[in-house]
């Protein structure tokens, strides 16, 4: 009985080893595939939300990640999690990709590895309609402003002068602030900002015309999985080659995607 207890282990031990590496296997997945444990807030739409009647996660991010999840034989799973729990996930090993429209920047490849980049962005202002005060960056300095917390909103609005910084869980809690008057802006990106202020109808709030910085959004691995990451770039090559990746960004942002962008291959 021991003997059989020791091999047991071993066995046991070779298992944890070997799923260990890239993403999850196929235990447990209907297509026999491979599981990829996708991460995000779903409370960034047009990135990624959940559908009021079926509950299903719909956006940019999800139709990106699944697509890429086509090309490399992945079966997508999508947790919803709050945005400053996502690099921890990645590091405790409770998902193997985090995609959440998520700057990269010098701070977060300490942490995690980035793919190439598959969107760029900028951070904006959303202040109530009636607000005549508010235009141009400077004229942030000195005013309230509402960001999400771990975001790199938060970070912008953390370098204005003068500015009382308001930290929410979720971007949409800290947009509902703005609209009762708690807050004079929130500061987050320009994308999410646009699609809230239109799909509110008005409903007194309006993007600034301002833009505070230009970024790059990338989708994030566990820092040193290349297998995963080198899988994750492959398949967003492929998808903009083969057409899909200029679909999936008209279908969310009514336009072509930028000519650099597609140039990332």
């Amino acid at each position: 009985m021991k003997r059989w207890g020791i091999l047991t282990g071993l066995l046991l031990l070779l298992v944890v080893l070997f799923t260990g590496c890239g993403a999850s296997n196929s235990a447990g997945s209907s297509s026999g595939k491979q599981i990829l444990r996708v991460g995000m807030d779903a409370s960034y739409p047009p990135f990624g939300s959940q559908d009021q009647d079926t509950q299903d996660y719909v956006g940019y991010d999800v139709d990106i990640i699944r697509a890429i999840g086509e090309e490399e034989g992945f079966e997508v799973q999508i947790s919803n999690r709050s945005f400053d729990g996502l690099i921890p996930a990645l590091q405790s090993h409770d998902i193997d990709v985090a995609i959440n429209d998520i700057t990269i920047t010098d701070e977060r490849r300490q942490n995690v590895d980035f793919s190439k980049r598959y969107y760029i962005a900028g951070l904006g202002a959303v202040v109530k309609a009636d607000n005549d005060t508010i235009h141009t960056a400077k004229d942030l300095e000195g005013k309230t402003l509402g960001v999400s917390i771990g975001s790199t909103g938060e970070e912008a609005a953390r370098k204005i002068p003068g500015a009382n910084v308001r930290v929410f869980n979720a971007i949409n809690e800290a947009f509902l602030e703005v609209q009762n008057g708690g807050v004079d802006a929130v500061i987050n990106d320009i994308p999410t900002n646009e699609y809230y202020v239109s799909h509110t109808g008005g409903q007194g709030v309006r993007t600034a015309e301002l833009a505070l910085t230009r970024e790059d959004l990338g989708i994030a691995v566990l820092k040193g999985n290349t297998e995963l990451l080198d899988k994750i770039d492959d398949g967003l090559a492929k998808l903009k080659k083969n057409g899909k990746f200029t679909a999936i960004y008209k279908k969310w942002f009514g336009k072509e995607p930028p000519a650099e962008l597609l140039q990332d291959e």
